[in-house]
């Protein structure tokens, strides 16, 4: 099922050019907030990415809408971002603060015993707690602009999806680290050529040397004509994994509900007195 939802992924990807506006819009904001963030610090890069993440999901907010239609225009896609957006945003601020409030009582209890927060606890925290979240409630976006669901309603509704086809879900999760892998990794590969000559002192350094290497000091390195090229990188990067990603997760989701629907249909009936079975 995820190889059939990966296949319609890009037959819509290349059927339906709008869906990479949303690519292209994130990706030009998360290259001008690590222009901000070079230039000025983390102070203004730190409150632009809270702006920016509430306007690129306005855009993926309307591509899923044109995912749900299979077909839209650039206004359509601005009328649906706004139908759905707070209908979107409010379980994804449940989501949000209900792992952060996990976070917080963990570590206030720690706190009261006396124990501090290490490695070990931290990971445990994350795969415990942080992924299995993450993973139920992955669709709730899409259950609401799919079949109309409301905040709480969304958030069962991928539950459900989730539990109801775990093995599917796990190969689509998988699907989904591929491609980031394998973006990412073309990426790294094209910026590492761009800006050869710059890291090639790196090449050079002792292991004290690179565990002492610094942000600042990799930015300094590569320069302003590197700060450039990192920016235009970030984009492409975004510019491709948005669309796919996202439209990837559409597509699954609509094969998985459906099936599930199916299934609910086809177990609506009775047995008469001679064993037969009807449907309603």
């Amino acid at each position: 099922m995820s190889l059939s939802a990966l296949k319609e992924t890009i037959n819509l990807l290349t059927r339906i050019p709008i869906l990479w506006l949303p690519g292209f819009v994130c990706g030009a904001l998360a290259a001008f907030l690590w222009l901000v963030l070079t230039t000025s610090g983390t102070f203004f890069a730190g409150r632009l990415l809270i702006i920016f993440s509430l306007v690129g999901l306005f855009f993926i907010i309307g591509m899923v809408a044109a995912l749900q239609k299979k077909g839209s225009t650039f206004k359509d896609m601005l009328a649906d971002g706004a139908r759905y957006y707070f209908r979107v945003l409010l379980p994804t601020l449940v989501v949000a603060f209900s792992i952060v409030l996990v976070f917080i009582l963990v570590i206030l209890t720690l706190t009261l015993f006396g124990l501090t927060l290490d490695a070990g606890l931290l990971t445990f925290l994350v795969f415990g707690v942080l992924l299995p979240t993450v993973i139920l409630t992955f669709f709730y976006d899409t259950a609401v602009i799919f079949e109309g669901k409301k905040v709480f309603e969304s958030l069962e509704r991928s539950i459900e999806v989730v539990t109801a086809n775990l093995g599917e879900v796990i190969l689509f999760f998988a699907g989904c680290l591929l491609i980031f892998c394998s973006v990412s990794f073309a990426m790294m590969i094209i910026w590492s050529a761009f800006l050869a000559d710059h890291l090639e002192p790196i090449t050079r350094y002792n292991e004290t040397q690179i565990q002492s290497f610094t942000p600042d000091q990799l930015i300094g390195m590569i320069g302003q004509d590197g700060v450039w090229i990192t920016a235009l990188i970030i984009f492409c990067w975004i510019a491709l994994l948005i669309p796919v990603l996202y439209t990837y997760k559409a597509c699954f989701y609509r094969l998985v509900s459906g099936k599930i629907v199916q299934q609910v249909q086809q177990q609506v009936g009775e047995f008469d007195s001679k064993g037969r079975w009807y449907k309603y």
